[in-house]
């Protein structure tokens, strides 16, 4: 968390010197950039521990894609429970990541449901299927997040 804590802090500072705008904008919109940057931060742990099981240490395509993704559930719900919803709440931890991963397993049967209907019904190409599916259900993902699993009565301020 340190070095995730260090990198947006940084990122912070340098906007709101030479961006004063542009601060304040984000600033109103924080826990959803935090969201992003933590999904972000986990899809790339998942491709690097993905590449590093299978195609270096050559680990069927299966297991490795299964432990690439316990270990970026991981670092994505830490992530998303203490750094972007800032709850530090550990009994809370069990009934959360269960919920955590039921959303992740529906996730992936919407986005599985979607790209079929996307790409092989309406042909859209399946890049930009992607895209659209990924923007939706991460917008979704964002608000079950802030309103169920990680709920916090408290606001973060804008002090612009």
């Amino acid at each position: 968390m340190t070095l995730v804590n260090k990198l947006y802090n940084l990122i912070h500072i340098n906007f709101k010197g030479r961006c004063p705008k542009f601060y304040c904008y984000c600033e109103g919109r924080k826990s959803f950039l935090k969201f992003f940057m933590a999904g972000t931060l986990a899809s790339t742990i998942d491709l690097v521990f993905l590449y590093l099981f299978h195609g270096l240490l050559g680990l069927n395509i299966v297991l490795a894609t299964s432990l690439a993704f316990l270990i970026s559930f991981a670092v994505s719900f830490s992530l998303q429970k203490k750094w972007t919803f800032h709850d530090h709440d550990k009994g809370r931890v069990p009934k959360q990541l269960v919920l955590y991963f039921l959303n992740a397993f529906l996730s992936l049967n919407m986005n599985g449901a979607s790209m079929h209907w996307l790409v092989t019904g309406s042909h859209v190409p399946y890049l930009l299927a992607q895209i659209m599916v990924n923007l939706s259900l991460g917008s979704l993902n964002f608000i079950i997040y802030k309103s169920i699993i990680f709920r916090n009565e408290q606001e973060d301020e804008i002090n612009c």
